[in-house]
């Protein structure tokens, strides 16, 4: 099969990552920071090991790394565990269900007041956020990267005005973590959730949550840490203040293997996604009745629609008759599509990774050609 559904889960994984998580199943089967027996121990120390690598990677302590199950479980802690009852939260129609939901719950409840905000024409979203700021509001929620069209948002610009107001700012580095810099203090972001199985080229089940040095949050589960068995109360202390229960040991020690893969490569391999996406956008606008969505973009973005047939029936043609895996319809995402004018239909989304090849590509753009003519 030829594997376009790279934005949804990475289809590529390193051999190291592979054999990473397969050790840790196979000889590793102990609880790290619970006993300290020889295999405990260096299950402490892998996680110990990969906590540090991805906080040099993102800026930020390693004590402030939370291990997580998704990065729909780290938004959660970061929304949740933030939550200021009469308070005042602004996001995007650029964002993802896995923000949309636990605020628009947070709403419905009478918790919390919310502004969703589309930028003014085409490109000024940082002035729509700052119009909408008042004394109540406490937090701004921006996806890094649209899940849907690969569009980059002005995080530098959004967290310098989080700054500037000493506001929260959680940004969704699900689609931009492996992809492009996100770089904490540089970028003032106050929670940074990230999907390990992405572009990091973890396993599923490697979430992470960063948290800036300042935050404090309420846990949303409680127990059992291997630290202050004698206290009743939840530690004060990260990491263990967000991580009851056992850890996901060959999740996290497969994103180490990951993240080793990664950060020598990066600048490089968005490099090459840019140019992967730019030959198939060009590629697909010399097609009638086609209709592209995306620009060249170093996260392998593209998405586009066929005049007259629903994204989904396209998805299952490419699958059925090409044997090609893409995504099609709203992508947890509807107030995009909504913005887009793309909610009835969908949109086809194809998500490259580096290791796709110019052979894939070229055939993508024949099997398009060919449903566009049926």
């Amino acid at each position: 099969m030829i594997y376009f559904d790279n934005a949804s889960t990475g289809g590529f994984k390193p051999n190291a990552v592979i054999e990473s998580a397969s050790t840790v199943i196979k000889y590793l089967s102990a609880n790290p920071n619970r006993s300290g027996h020889r295999k405990a121990l260096v299950g402490m120390e892998t996680i110990h090991n990969t906590r540090t690598l991805i906080a040099k990677h993102f800026n930020c302590s390693s004590d402030r790394v939370i291990f997580t199950k998704n990065c729909t479980e780290s938004l959660n802690t970061a929304i949740l565990g933030s939550l200021k009852v009469g308070g005042h939260v602004i996001t995007t129609v650029y964002e993802h269900n896995s923000v949309l939901r636990p605020l628009t719950a947070l709403k419905n409840k009478g918790l919390i007041t919310l502004d969703i905000v589309s930028p003014h024409g085409q490109t000024d979203l940082v002035s729509a956020i700052k119009e909408k700021i008042c004394d109540k509001t406490y937090m701004i929620v921006l996806n890094a990267v649209s899940n849907v069209t690969g569009i980059m948002l002005p995080v530098q610009k959004v967290g310098e005005l989080a700054k500037k107001h000493n506001l929260l700012f959680v940004v969704d580095g699900a689609q931009a973590g492996g992809h492009i810099d996100l770089d904490m203090k540089l970028n003032n972001i106050s929670m940074l959730a990230l999907a390990g199985h992405k572009g990091l080229y973890g396993i599923m089940g490697s979430g992470v949550l960063l948290l800036d040095d300042s935050i404090d949050l309420e846990p949303l589960t409680y127990g059992g840490t291997g630290t202050e068995s004698d206290n009743l109360c939840q530690p004060t202390f990260y990491p263990e203040r967000l991580e009851s229960g056992t850890l996901n040991l060959p999740a996290i020690s497969s994103l180490y293997e990951g993240m080793n893969y990664l950060v020598p490569n990066q600048t490089n391999f968005a490099t090459h996604l840019t140019g992967m996406t730019k030959f198939l956008i060009d590629g697909l606008k010399k097609i009638s009745k086609v209709s592209v969505y995306s620009i060249p973009n170093p996260c392998g973005i593209v998405a586009f629609a066929i005049k007259g047939i629903e994204s989904g029936v396209v998805a299952d043609i490419l699958n059925r008759d090409y044997d090609i895996a893409v995504r099609g319809g709203l992508h947890c995402a509807p107030l995009m599509h909504k913005y887009l004018r793309t909610f009835e239909h969908g949109l086809v989304r194809a998500s490259l990774a580096v290791q796709n090849s110019s052979h894939e590509l070229s055939f993508f753009i024949k099997s398009i050609s060919e449903i566009a003519s049926r």
